[in-house]
């Protein structure tokens, strides 16, 4: 596994610190999870303009079906 340094402000720090207290988890492992949470989350931007796609082009879609 690589590792990477980051510079943050103390205060960033220290409320990260706090929030993994909270958790029970190391500060090292609520980074590990966020990051991971970050990397592996569905785009919303992307499932918003499939929708509005979908929605926009519902009846064109109808209709190239129907013409099979």
């Amino acid at each position: 596994m690589s590792q990477l340094t980051i510079n943050l402000p103390e205060e960033q720090i220290e409320q990260i610190q706090e929030i993994a207290q909270k958790l029970g988890l190391s500060t090292e492992k609520l980074l590990e999870i966020k990051i991971n949470d970050w990397l592996t989350e569905t785009k919303p931007y992307f499932s918003q303009a499939a929708n509005y796609i979908l929605k926009k082009n519902s009846e064109l879609y109808k209709r190239l079906k129907s013409k099979k």
